[in-house]
């Protein structure tokens, strides 16, 4: 898969290399994700850095301008003449390569961060840029503009023995390259010319405590570079899936891989904050963070593909850090929490970055995390359940925490939430709310029942039952013929595309066909499917939004299980069109076709995987 753009290289001598209006951004899905299991950075087919945190995903930023592309900073480098580009993946990995097409040269830039193992140690951070001639001979040019902490804290630079050292107040990094360097004010810049077998490389390392100074020689880069290409070979390579759309669910699987902040084993929703779901909008929200619900489908994706290290790790998480918030009205849970496990995420708005686009505000943090969604304990519950069934039995604690979650749910399931998508307009019966507590005391009763743990299983029995009931009763409208949003109004809502898969109905019930015909006819369009539509259910915001694609494979996948083989596998081709050019997903999808919210997005790719899976196996 490769995308392709024209691009100029003749850029003024002492400028930024940007350009005028709204053309200053890349589209979002015009870029690629590199990184090291402990942080990310986003490359655009022009070959800029646009975003990178360190030393970690949570960090502020060190390369912005996807958030403001005059102050925001970045790692440029392109050839210096016009040339087209193309940017895939190095097969089977997460190593990213960009290509320039000049009528003199073709040449390509390698990015990578080096991953040597699967160690948890936290301060070691490096992205290396290969450059390289193939064809002819190519003149490049790089400009190195780090702004730190979003683009808040001065810094000064000096070059020095061809390497040049940027000193901030929080944060230094070290760029070596094998080509001359200059600075400019509180940049880096270089212009080179490479022949054909030529090459030249850039590292830009983290120094200070504790962690020295280092060189990077081409032969050294091309030694990280292999040891890089064999971990995510290595990696990839345990994967049971064999199925037709290989390519698109490794690639989601590597992603999903990307996203996991290995010293801890937390899963990130995505590697980036504020993307908007509505250029000019104000649904912009900070990913960077472990969302129990997301973790734990990702969990269940990377289990159905046979990566049960990382279902390990996870569990790991949950015992080291998610039991130590205490219990208030919100229930023993937090909704999301840090990559390292801390529970205080606030929320503020960063006013002098001017957002994508135009797309204010920028915030870091999650106001978010203090409401209650109910939901994550039927999500968290299921993940544990699979990692006992198909990983490793879980541990006396681990059970003992689990009968803990579910008493929770029995005595709290029946009270409004804030719901699967953290409305903000006010606490309601929401009827995926209830199933997914379905699901927490359904599932812990079959590991109870399968293993002989200890459990108050009447007490269980009885409130499962109490729910079926209800949301039978209380969440199915006679009007519309179909399972509804939440209780006493006549709404829609994707969410309960989830019954079917969570096995809460028959996926050939009338009820739930029925619902299905409601949910095609009023919120799927050419396949994608919008969560909502906020005009009969406010949610607290302005603006409107794109079609969420989670929501769109979930909805193959209900097709797929009803039997309607023929119209999931039309719906799922038609969303493998609207992943990029590398099989990269954001959160939506906009009215013509383009990728919004935060890029990539682990939900999206978690869901394609089981998509996939379900419809393979259904087509048999």
């Amino acid at each position: 898969m490769t995308g392709i753009s024209e691009i100029s290289g003749m850029w003024p001598e002492t400028q930024q290399f940007g350009l005028s209006g709204t053309s200053r951004y890349l589209p979002i899905a015009d870029h690629g994700l590199i990184g090291d299991l402990r942080t990310a950075a986003l490359v655009g087919v022009d070959g800029t850095i646009d975003w990178y945190c360190c030393p970690r995903f949570d960090a502020p930023s060190v390369f912005g301008a996807i958030l403001d592309a005059d102050r925001g900073g970045s790692f440029q480098l392109t050839a210096d003449v016009p040339a087209r580009t193309k940017q895939f993946y190095f097969p089977d990995t997460n190593v990213l390569i960009t290509r320039f097409y000049a009528p003199d040269g073709v040449g390509e830039i390698q990015d990578f961060m080096p991953i040597m193992d699967e160690s948890r140690e936290i301060d070691r951070h490096r992205l290396i840029r290969r450059v390289l001639c193939a064809r002819g001979s190519l003149p490049f040019r790089a400009r190195v503009a780090p702004r730190f902490g979003y683009a808040t804290e001065p810094h000064t630079v000096r070059v020095q023995e061809g390497r040049a050292i940027f000193t901030a107040p929080s944060l230094s990094l070290t760029l070596t390259a094998s080509v001359p360097l200059e600075a400019d004010n509180q940049d880096v810049w270089s212009q080179f010319k490479l022949h054909e077998g030529e090459s030249a490389v850039f590292a830009l390392d983290r120094v200070g405590d504790g962690v020295e100074m280092r060189s990077c020689p081409l032969a050294e880069a091309e030694e990280q570079f292999a040891a890089t290409v064999k971990f995510w070979r290595t990696w990839l390579s345990s994967s049971r899936y064999r199925g037709r759309w290989r390519e698109m669910v490794h690639r989601s699987a590597l992603t999903l891989k990307l996203l996991t902040y290995a010293p801890t084993g937390g899963i990130v929703a995505a590697p980036t904050t504020s993307l908007p779901e509505q250029i000019g909008g104000e649904r912009n929200w900070d990913y960077r963070h472990v969302w129990i619900r997301d973790a734990a489908f990702c969990v269940y994706a990377l289990l159905r593909l046979g990566f049960t290290g990382e279902a390990e790790a996870f569990m790991d998480f949950l015992s080291r850090h998610v039991t130590t918030c205490g219990v208030d009205e919100s229930g023993p849970l937090q909704i999301m929490y840090g990559i390292d496990g801390r529970c205080d995420l606030p929320e503020r708005e960063l006013g002098h970055l001017e957002g994508y686009q135009g797309s204010a505000p920028v915030r870091t943090g999650n106001a978010a995390v203090g409401q209650l969604q109910l939901d994550i304990y039927g999500a968290l519950i299921d993940s544990i359940y699979l990692y006992d069934k198909w990983g490793q039995p879980i541990s006396s604690d681990q059970w003992d925490q689990v009968c803990v979650l579910v008493d929770w749910v029995c005595d709290n399931w029946d009270q409004p939430d804030e719901g699967v998508w953290e409305t903000r307009g006010g606490r309601k019966d929401f009827v995926y709310s209830r199933l997914m507590c379905w699901v927490a005391i359904e599932r812990a009763t079959r590991m109870a029942i399968h293993r002989g743990l200890p459990a108050d299983l009447s007490r269980w029995r009885e409130n499962r039952d109490t729910i079926y009931r209800q949301i039978m009763r209380r969440g199915w409208s006679r009007e519309l013929q179909a399972f509804v949003q939440h209780y006493d109004e006549d709404v829609l809502d994707a969410a309960v595309l989830m019954m079917p898969l969570a096995k809460f109905v028959s996926p050939t019930d009338p009820k739930w066909l029925s619902t299905l015909d409601a949910l095609g006819r009023v919120l799927v369009s050419d396949s994608l499917v919008y969560r909502y539509d906020p005009r009969t259910s406010p949610d607290g915001l302005r603006g409107e939004e794109g079609t969420f694609s989670i929501c769109s494979f979930w909805y193959v996948e209900a097709l797929a299980r009803a039997g309607r083989l023929d119209e999931a596998r039309l719906a799922f081709e038609k969303m493998l069109t609207y992943a990029n050019h590398l099989g990269l997903y954001a959160e939506e999808i906009g009215h013509t076709g383009e990728q919004l919210g935060n890029f990539p997005q682990a939900f999206t790719h978690l869901a394609l995987i089981s998509a996939a899976f379900k419809l393979d196996l259904a087509l048999g």
